[in-house]
């Protein structure tokens, strides 16, 4: 798969596994629970091998529809209920006792992928909340979302390395292209 990180967020990473959203027929990342596992333990959400199933691939899909449109169009009820539902909480700690001895612990959850979603959920409670600006690629073929951190709050391309350099190649071309007629 083609994953690309260059979101700035969990949640922003997340929305951008549909990619071309301004075609008729987006292109669709999230194909099965395989996709879906890679994406966690790419995203960093998970190591080693995990289960996942197609269910999780709905919560996921659901979840990156909510928080698309959450950041990028006026809010909708909806969209609130659904991040709010899958920002769970961590696991809770617990103590143990070992001879006499304390020790902290924290069991594995018993939905790891419902986990990592809640956390990314978390994440975009956080984004949303704030006075950040999330932006959308000014590249005509991309379209992916990204947190603008820039000083003065003006990026326009989800990458400079990818879109942004393709922009510029494109600007320069005509330029030239322009000067030799």
């Amino acid at each position: 798969m083609d994953w690309v990180f260059d979101g700035g967020r969990p949640c922003l990473d997340l929305v951008n596994t549909l990619r071309s959203r301004h075609l008729a027929e987006p292109v669709e990342l999230l194909t099965s629970p395989a996709a879906l596992a890679e994406w966690l333990g790419l995203a960093g959400f998970a190591i080693g091998r995990r289960s996942v199933t197609s269910a999780n691939v709905t919560a996921a899909k659901t979840l990156r529809e909510a928080v698309n449109r959450l950041l990028t169009a006026p809010p909708r009820a909806a969209d609130v209920l659904i991040v709010n539902r899958t920002a769970a909480s961590p696991p809770p700690a617990r103590l143990r006792l070992d001879d006499g001895v304390l020790h902290r612990e924290v069991p594995a959850p018993p939905d790891w992928v419902a986990t990592a979603l809640g956390a990314i959920a978390s994440d975009a409670v956080d984004l949303a909340a704030s006075d950040a600006l999330v932006r959308i690629c000014a590249a005509d073929d991309c379209g992916l979302r990204f947190h603008d951190v820039s000083p003065r709050r003006t990026r326009q391309w989800c990458s400079m390395s990818r879109c942004g350099n393709r922009a510029k190649a494109r600007a320069h071309y005509a330029r030239v292209q322009g000067r030799s007629r």
